[in-house]
């Protein structure tokens, strides 16, 4: 059994900037599955959105923010998040990290703003079309050259251990984990008061993404199995332009690239989107993939196309080298040709239900990032503000762990906590069944549950994933914990918070847009999905 004062789990922009801050005042220990380097924040391409033109103002971030949630953004916790931003991103400064910079009109040097959809302004800081990976490379090397931060790679956490689950009735609050540790199939308790889910979201329940293998939804399953209530999961972003080629399918092009004047055609070779939003291709996420969605059913092709080729060539390769090189690789020159693409799941808006600190209604366990649902995107996020929410929110719940909780009283090891036990359970013997039911789990969701839904294609969903979620639950119990069973385990898990809080949405608003209820619900200021186990 390992004693921590702060127990991370994941190493995206939100761990590993809450293990720096955690490390100021005890000792930490941060848990990622496979390396540290993997994590949704890495694969994060245009940039984090912070007020820093002379032309913008954190009220006009706010307004922006606010309309692009569709009504159910919390005000004070966008308003607060947004505030902060400055002073984050002097911190990624101080680490070493490189936004992008332009000479200004009188020669001194200037951030290089951009502009996505949704934003009425340049405010956009980016490290050219990598930004995710610049910031964590540099985050994680400031945690390695930490001594008080442990980091420990191919530790999959399991489940939380609370109070609750010992069986007690009073307050309800965090333990500890039970960790698998790959190499050695061993499975080890980790003790500490102050636990924070960093864990990312669950692109990979849709069979179409932009996100890593890494991304089943493991924090939002461990924490609502744990009793923490979980909100809005119906709000599925769908990114609307991924590229479509078999060789490259969960690869991004960035929403900077629209910023930067690229335009959304149709196999005929002219825009479409002014037909569905008079912002045109620079139309938030939400409407710009329902339109695309719409193009492709209506001309029955199987993408639509990005074009930038009317940009110099020199400016193209400078901005986006990645995606350049990338589609270069399979035969797309950017440079001259338009690049097929189409939606594919990208983030998640809800998730554990927090404040605006991270706190959840389990006593020191805390949410940070994308796994978290602190108000600030409500039922549609603005682009590039979930790097903005990760290092705001996660200084905020070390600060608030550390207040509540002193790293001086550790109440943890006052519990007798069991050590995990197998039983009768025996190694996995037919790894088949696992990749059968992972592909099943993911076509479902993109036949019933993607960017546009009925209530009947909900509720075939929601009958087919309680089958599943015994025949998955079966094989936990019966078979030695894997990665690959663990994955799963969460992957159902999450796919049926997402169905469930798609039912009981009766309206459409924002990315949950329902044949059957197309219209928002105005009759009713608009409310949160929350659910709870118990």
């Amino acid at each position: 059994m390992r004693q921590y004062d702060f127990i991370i789990i994941g190493t995206g922009a939100g761990g590993l900037s809450a293990a720096l801050h955690a490390a100021k005042v005890g000792r930490v220990c941060v848990l990622t599955k496979r390396s540290a380097a993997e994590s949704n924040s890495s694969w994060a391409q245009g940039g984090i959105a912070c007020v820093k033109a002379d032309d913008d103002s954190v009220e006009q971030h706010v307004a922006d923010t606010l309309v692009a949630g569709a009504g159910l953004c919390k005000e004070d916790a966008v308003r607060s998040i947004v505030s902060e931003g400055p002073a984050r991103i002097e911190e990624l400064l101080a680490l070493g990290v490189d936004f992008d910079h332009k000479e200004a009109a009188d020669g001194h040097l200037e951030f290089d703003l951009t502009r996505e959809g949704g934003h009425t302004r340049r405010r956009v800081l980016h490290h050219r079309d990598a930004t995710g990976k610049e910031i964590t490379d540099k985050l994680l090397a400031a945690v390695r050259a930490n001594p008080g931060i442990d980091v420990l790679e191919g530790h999959y956490a399991i489940d939380l251990i609370t109070t609750a689950k010992l069986g007690m009735v009073s307050e309800d609050r965090v333990l500890g984990v039970y960790v698998l540790e790959e190499n050695s199939g061993k499975v080890i308790t980790f003790r500490s008061d102050r636990i924070l889910l960093a864990t990312g979201g669950c692109g990979r329940v849709y069979l179409y993404t932009t996100n890593p293998s890494i991304a089943t939804g493991d924090g939002v399953a461990m924490a609502w199995r744990a009793g923490a209530a979980v909100a809005n999961m119906e709000f599925i972003q769908f990114h609307p332009t991924c590229l479509y080629h078999p060789q490259k399918r969960s690869f991004l092009i960035t929403e900077a690239m629209r910023g930067e004047g690229a335009r959304l055609i149709g196999s005929d070779g002219k825009e479409f989107m002014q037909r569905y939003d008079p912002r045109g291709s620079l139309a938030p996420r939400d409407i710009v993939a329902r339109a695309i969605d719409s193009e492709i059913k209506r001309t029955g092709g199987p993408c639509v196309y990005l074009d930038i080729s009317h940009k110099p060539a020199d400016f193209i390769v400078s901005h986006f080298p990645t995606i350049h090189r990338t589609c270069m690789e399979v035969g797309i020159d950017i440079t001259k040709d338009p690049i097929p693409v189409v939606p594919a799941a990208h983030y998640q808006c809800g998730g554990v239900l927090t404040n605006a600190n991270g706190a959840t209604n389990i006593r020191g366990l805390c949410a940070v990032g994308e796994v978290g649902c602190t108000g600030l995107h409500g039922a549609n996020r603005l682009a590039s503000n979930s790097l903005l929410e990760c290092l705001v929110v996660a200084r905020r719940a070390v600060e608030l762990l550390e207040h509540k909780m002193p790293v001086s009283r550790t109440i943890a090891q006052t519990y007798e906590i069991p050590d995990w036990r197998t039983g009768n359970a025996v190694d996995v013997d037919e790894l088949v069944v696992i990749y059968h039911n992972w592909d099943e789990i993911r076509r479902l969701m993109g036949d019933y549950v993607s960017i546009v839904r009925t209530t009947k294609r909900l509720q075939r969903a929601a009958a087919r994933l309680r089958n599943l979620k015994r025949e998955v639950q079966e094989f936990y119990w019966n078979f030695k914990v894997t990665r690959e069973v663990l994955e799963l385990r969460n992957l159902v898990e999450t796919a049926s918070l997402i169905v469930d809080c798609a039912i009981r949405r009766h309206e459409s608003r924002g990315l949950h847009y329902t044949l059957d209820y197309p219209e928002p619900d105005n009759n009713r200021v608009p409310i949160d999905t929350v659910i709870r186990r118990y």
